[in-house]
Parts: C-alpha cells; structure tokens; sequence
C-alpha cells in the first residue's frame, strides 16, 4: 500500500498569519517527503479560509520547491470552475515546472458557497455533467490537435500548450463517491479517489464495492483507488480523546460550510456555540473515535490493515482538522515512524 499527505492551509480564527499557515504546509510536505509518502495532496478552494487553495497548481509549484521525490497531486481541482484547454495547459505547465511530478484528481465540487460565487445558478447535476464532459478531454488536448462540439464546450482544433513531460500526461484520478462515477471513471481509464468523510466503515466497505462492481463491467486495466481518511495517531489515549473532540469540531465547521446558512465575513464563518455542536449528534466526539481513522499507532496500523484487505491501493493521510500545527507535526511524525513501516 502506498502512503501520501492530503493538506491545506487552513485559518480558523482571524489571528493566523498566512504566511506562516504556508510556512506550516510546507513543512507537513517536507516530512512527507522525506518520510517516504509517495504523494502529497491539495485542493480547489473559493474565499474560504476553512481550505485555503485558490489554484492547487500554484501551491503545488510551490511545495515541488521544498521537495525532492513526492508525487504532487490536486486533490481534487473542481472542474467546472475550469474551461477545458485552461486545465489542460496549467496541468501541462505545473508538470513541466515540476519535472513530471503533477498528478490530476479532479472533481464536480461540494460546496454550494462556491458554486453561487463563481457559476451562478449551477447545481451538483450540472457540475458533474461539465467535470464528464471535460475530464475525457484533457488526454486528448495533450496529444494535440483536439476539437470539440459539447453540451458546455465548444472549441475548434487545440492543442495544449505547454505539453505536459509525462509521457500520455499527468495521471487522472477522478473522485467518485456513487456508482455512476466510479463507472465514468474507471470506463475512461482514470483512478479512482473516495472519502467516506465521517462515516465510517461501512462506508469505506461501500465504495470499494462499488469500484469493483465498475472494474468488473471494464475491459481494460484496473485502475488504481485511493482512500483519503481523516487520520490522528496519538500518543496514548488521553491524546486520541483529545483528537476525537478536535476532529469533531472539524466537522461541525465542515457541515456548516456545506449547508451554507451561516454568515461568512471575511473568508470566516461565523463561530458555532459550544451548544449548537453538542447538539451535533452525528459529528460528535465519540462517532469521531469510532468512525475516524484515529488511535495509537498500533490501533492506526489494525484499521489501515482492514482497509488495505478490501484492496486499497493508497491511502492518504487527510491531516486538516482545526488542530495546532505542533499537533499536526507530531501525528504525522508518529504516523511515518510508527505505522508505516508496518507495510513495508
């Protein structure tokens, strides 16, 4: 099983410098890197400083900078806020400036904040209709010479420009979550990447039971899956009870982001009471313990051993989480030094 860091920047309270959030990200990557992950992950974000990451080929570029031998990977970019020769090229271009190193997981989006803000009257449909439409497009633009007549897009003969130092292009993964996306995916030839956020096992047991079900009814190579899990690994059990309450008041902030009722000023939503996440039964503190990826590190080591069983090709270490950086830094320390070598 290969291992990889899934980070962002992230402001919680309107004292955090982003400058040093950046300087805190780099480090997680270089950790990363020299502790062996294969890759490390950043997202697509629009004015929230909850993700911070407005272009992930940008901090992409950055972090190839500070790192030697990671795979750098969007985690995921959100395809209709791209026209398709835009994504091609700047895909093409961070691969270029990174000798080779960009992998490409793309997405329809989440968040409805962002959708109001940037595509104005789209909903979830319509931007998994334009992430289909797009997706297939992007190997076909590297090769060159590509036109295109579609439902979103329409664009006379195009070849990308710069062309993208992997040879066929940057690695597709795409981020499934029910069946007809793992289908699309796995029948274009893409890997596949899926969270099952809080849910738990038996959701992790779901999705790869729907990526099999794709693979079966596929002609082609199997593709690869990825599993991106909220991750902690604690020092005894004080320290996972700790990371069970800080995980879920992650995830509180996160379903408020989702539903987006609450007021937002300045890249911040407005605070949660105390009494509105004890109220929370679903993101409580100890659903986060049963149903997270957290524990000590031999309890880390049995859960990641159950996950690799159903066939998990990869699994990333999703390290957001509202915590302090040195919380951060210790977790991903333990986890490099003590859980890792396990599947070696």
């Amino acid at each position: 099983m290969d291992f990889s860091l899934f980070a962002h920047m992230e402001r919680i309270t309107p004292d955090q410098e982003q400058c040093h959030l950046r300087t805190e990200l780099i480090n997680l990557a270089k950790m990363a890197d020299e502790g062996g992950m294969r890759a490390v992950w950043t997202g697509e974000h629009h004015g929230m400083d909850f993700t911070i990451a407005p272009n992930p080929f940008l901090t992409l570029v950055d972090l190839s900078h500070h790192t030697k031998n990671l795979q750098l990977g969007t985690g995921t970019v959100i395809a209709p806020f791209w026209h398709p020769i835009a994504l091609a090229g700047e895909a093409a271009a961070a691969d270029l400036i990174t000798d080779g190193r960009i992998e490409l997981g793309v997405a329809r989006g989440a968040y409805a904040y962002e959708y109001e803000r940037l595509i104005p009257g789209m909903d979830a449909w319509e931007a998994g209709q334009r992430m289909r439409e797009t997706t297939p497009l992007l190997r076909k633009l590297w090769e060159g010479d590509c036109a295109h007549e579609g439902e979103f897009y329409q664009f006379p003969a195009t070849t990308c420009a710069p062309k993208p130092v992997q040879e066929g292009g940057p690695p597709i993964w795409i981020a499934a979550r029910d069946i007809n996306s793992h289908s699309f995916g796995v029948d274009n030839g893409f890997n596949i990447q899926v969270t099952p956020l809080w849910q738990g096992m038996a959701e992790i047991e779901d999705l790869m039971g729907k990526f099999n079900q794709a693979c079966a009814a596929y002609d082609g190579p199997r593709p690869k899956i990825m599993l991106l899990h909220h991750t902690y690994v604690a020092s005894d059990e004080t320290d996972t009870v700790q990371a069970a309450k800080e995980l879920s008041t992650f995830y509180n902030y996160f379903g408020a982001w989702f539903k987006n009722a609450r007021p937002v000023r300045q890249g911040l939503i407005e605070r949660l009471s105390e009494d509105e996440m004890a109220a929370n039964k679903m993101m409580s503190p100890e659903n986060m313990q049963r149903d997270l990826t957290i524990g000590t590190a031999q309890e880390v080591i049995d859960q990641i051993k159950r996950y690799e069983d159903l066939g998990y090709d990869e699994y990333a270490f999703w390290i957001d989480s509202g915590m302090d950086f040195e919380r951060k830094r210790a977790s991903l320390s333990r986890f490099i030094d003590d859980v890792m070598p396990a599947f070696a």
